[in-house]
């Protein structure tokens, strides 16, 4: 009697512990469904997809020309149809939304091979998805997701499913459903796709990106191929279509394309993921809210810069490159590119990737060395040189191509020339752990550490980094956040962002900030050659007017930035591998891009000089002694000093006899008005 008892309370709690969840389950369900009911039916309305406009107001030309087109489903060539349901969703015609057969099939799959790859979702679980909510994977998604399934089922028709669906799923390179994808990659009609056209478009929503015959054509021709055998397995096609669609030759529309799509692909992907960041939604939620999105695009600077890039580096070549260009007054980016082809490879290189900066890291350093009682006739030994560090190491860095003065030199022409001896000393006098703290004032959240070789440029960076540093020392010295959206305008007409730009108090001194700047504008001018020439001579003969810049080298990176008192713009140029840059001229793209574009940006815009602040002196210096010019110095520069910092010597070794005969006949009065104003 107590056996059978005790086997009865067992059967209680085995029926409790079956019955129970069961229940839940019902009751969840009945919950949903009549929550769904009382929801009514989701909109399906193609008004959803955002818009981009630039600076002017008018919409960017882009992706979202193609992404409005509706197409009927009697409309489309029935090979996308079928090949869809056969790779996506088999039951679509029998299920209700959720294909329960395949979701225990799924999990039993994972579970045997101790994955969570299998995935089971139905068309129009998809279909929710990327109409109404993210990707992301979290229970409130799912959630969400499993009320909009249910509700597109309960109100709408399977044709009308399988119709939006077909309408919006992306097809990757900027192509919202079907019949945009057939424009891209085989420029035609949906109506028009072969059997194996339509096979290999059905693959690519799986992984837009992976699965696109652009990136990767064979790993693409697979799928088309696992999705024909598919249809054959379904009775779709015959045998003789199979392998008839097996056999075909595809001919792509991409290589005749890519020479007509915009790069400004790069600068919406960046607009993009601002504004996920600022609404706080997942990226494709913001894709499809219908938002109006005011950005700080310059469509004309823009065209100039993938006009310049396009003429610079040559098609076949596999080096790659970044171009941001940015007002430094509010940090707007007014252009932007994150290499050479969007189509064939969407990694954003101006946002995203981190390289070493070489030397164009070292206006940063001499900031903080004019802090620390620098002025630009600071003089320096530039010779080879083995350094003892503290920690009982030693560093021994070298000069481009071996080349030293051998003698004392100036800030002014160490920077003007690059010379590495210069910064490793400055780095170590300041103290290793000065220049991560001041590269902090600049913007910089990048790892930055504290060695003799960061005044090298050995961290990496991002060119995003980079050119809000620079825009600092342009405005003179006011915190600005690098930024691609001015308003954000939700879809029932609300401003739900609006950047405002507000005036920042100067974070860095604007009189170290000018007079950096000065110096920086010293690459330019032949008056600082010294052992070597100035690193800006190969291309000072395209520029006409003041620009501050500075050039930066490593094996494997190529660095140009610089800025007039209105833009400011950042090059980077390299091989994604980090393989070294063997050819000289490969080494010259930077600069090339950056004088270009800088000119071909300016072309409408007056000339303006760097503006001088109070408390800045102006001497005639003598680059080779740092002391005040005099008539006989055979060249000088005018310097940039805080009042009484600037030397009070004159140059006392060049004198009247060392002059050019030719040069003697002029008076002392006319040689002094040459050496102020010529």
């Amino acid at each position: 009697m107590k056996k059978q008892r005790h086997f009865s309370s067992y059967q209680k709690i085995l029926a409790r512990m079956i019955v129970y969840p069961v229940f839940a389950i019902l009751l969840g369900l009945a919950v949903i469904y009549t929550a769904g009911y009382l929801m009514g039916a989701p909109d399906l309305s193609m008004d959803h997809q955002t818009v981009y406009y630039n600076q002017d107001g008018k919409e960017i030309t882009s992706e979202t020309k193609k992404e409005k087109k509706w197409v009927a489903l009697k409309d489309m060539s029935p090979y996308i149809i079928d090949a869809t349901i056969a790779i996506e969703d088999r039951r679509f015609f029998e299920h209700k939304g959720f294909d329960f057969k395949r979701i225990f099939g799924a999990i039993y799959k994972d579970i045997r091979t101790k994955s969570l790859k299998e995935g089971a979702s139905t068309l129009t679980q998809q279909y929710a998805r990327s109409m109404y909510l993210s990707t992301e994977k979290t229970w409130q998604r799912k959630l969400k997701e499993a009320f909009y399934t249910i509700r597109l089922e309960m109100f709408y028709s399977k044709k009308d499913i399988l119709e939006g669906y077909l309408n919006t799923v992306y097809y990757g390179y900027g192509a919202y459903g079907a019949d945009a994808a057939s424009e891209v990659y085989f420029q035609k009609s949906v109506s028009e796709l072969t059997l194996a056209e339509a096979a290999m478009i059905a693959g690519i929503p799986k992984g837009p990106t992976y699965y696109s015959p652009f990136n990767d054509e064979p790993r693409a021709r697979k799928r088309q191929q696992l999705i024909l055998h598919e249809m054959l397995k379904a009775k779709m096609i015959d045998p003789k279509s199979y392998t008839a669609a097996i056999d075909t030759p595809l001919k792509y529309a991409g290589k005749k394309q890519e020479e007509d799509v915009s790069n400004v692909h790069y600068f919406t992907d960046t607009v993009l993921r601002e504004a996920s960041s600022l609404l706080k939604l997942d990226r494709q939620a913001v894709q499809n809210g219908g938002f109006k999105i005011y950005t700080t695009l310059d469509e004309d600077a823009q065209k100039k810069l993938e006009t310049t890039v396009k003429r610079t580096v040559p098609h076949d070549s596999e080096i790659e490159l970044a171009v941001i260009s940015m007002n430094p007054e509010n940090g707007a980016i007014h252009a932007l590119t994150g290499g050479k082809s969007h189509q064939q490879s969407q990694f954003n290189r101006a946002i995203d990737a981190k390289r070493m900066a070489g030397s164009s890291f070292k206006p940063f350093l001499y900031y903080a060395a004019l802090n620390n009682g620098y002025n630009p006739t600071t003089m320096l030994s530039s010779k080879p040189t083995t350094f003892q560090l503290a920690n009982g190491n030693t560093y021994e860095p070298g000069n481009y191509n071996g080349y030293y003065a051998d003698k004392p030199i100036t800030l002014a022409q160490a920077l003007a020339l690059s010379d590495n001896i210069y910064a490793v000393k400055t780095n170590l006098y300041l103290g290793v752990d000065k220049l991560p703290e001041v590269a902090k004032k600049f913007g910089f959240t990048s790892k930055l550490p504290a060695v003799p070789s960061l005044a090298l440029g050995t961290a990496a960076v991002s060119l995003k980094e980079m050119v809000t540093g620079y825009g600092m020392l342009a405005n003179g010295g006011h915190k600005i956040t690098a930024h691609t959206i001015d308003k954000i305008v939700d879809a029932h007409g609300q401003t739900v962002y609006e950047a405002g730009f507000k005036h920042e108090k100067n974070i860095l001194d604007p009189k170290k900030a000018f007079i950096l700047t000065e110096m920086l504008t010293g690459i330019f001018d032949t008056s600082l050659n010294g052992y070597m020439s100035v690193t800006g001579s190969s291309i000072a003969n395209k520029l006409s007017r003041p620009y501050a810049a500075k050039s930066g080298t490593t094996d494997s990176d190529s660095w140009m930035i610089g800025y007039s008192p209105d833009l400011v713009t950042g090059v980077w140029t390299g091989y994604d591998d980090n393989r070294a840059m063997n050819k000289v001229k490969e080494h010259t793209f930077a600069k090339e891009i950056w004088a270009d574009f800088m000119e071909s940006a300016h072309q409408k815009k007056p000339v303006h000089d760097f503006p001088v602040p109070k408390g800045v002196v102006a001497i005639p210096i003598d680059p080779e002694t740092g002391e005040r010019a005099t008539p006989y110095c055979p060249s000088s520069r005018v310097m940039y000093f805080e009042k009484g910092t600037e030397p009070e010597d004159y140059c006392n070794i060049h004198h009247e006899r060392e002059q050019k005969p030719e040069e003697n006949e002029k008076g002392i009065f006319e040689r002094w008005f040459d050496l102020l104003f010529g």
